[in-house]
């Protein structure tokens, strides 16, 4: 139950991440006639959404797990899924420092479960 806990939260972060970039919109507010108007694109507010369920998983998460487990496990996971998306969906750059810093991370996400 809890690896299935921790790839819901990665997926609902990657997801809310990448959807976020794909809709490239921040949102913006305005006030006319005395209301306050937001708006923004329907994929950055899924995105959006998606990024707020990761979070409030998170957030149970911590309780569950151990916080020097869990904080180092699921973020090395996600900045290299990160890192791998970027690269996939938005073509952007891919460089030697990443790849070595990719695979510092996922060294580090192996030592970490060593004992588990």
């Amino acid at each position: 139950m809890q690896v299935i806990i921790i790839f819901i939260y990665i997926c609902l972060s990657i997801s809310g991440l990448v959807l976020m970039k794909l809709g490239g919109n921040p949102g913006t507010v305005s006030m006319s006639d005395g209301n306050i108007n937001f708006g923004i694109s329907t994929i950055s507010l899924l995105g959006f959404i998606f990024y707020i369920g990761s979070f409030l998983l998170f957030t149970r998460m911590v309780v569950i797990f151990n916080l020097s487990y869990i904080m180092p496990l699921t973020t090395g996971i996600v900045q290299v899924l990160s890192l791998a998306f970027s690269k996939i969906i938005f073509k952007e750059e891919f460089t030697t420092t990443g790849l070595i810093g990719a695979c510092v991370i996922i060294i580090g996400v192996i030592l970490i479960n060593w004992k588990h």
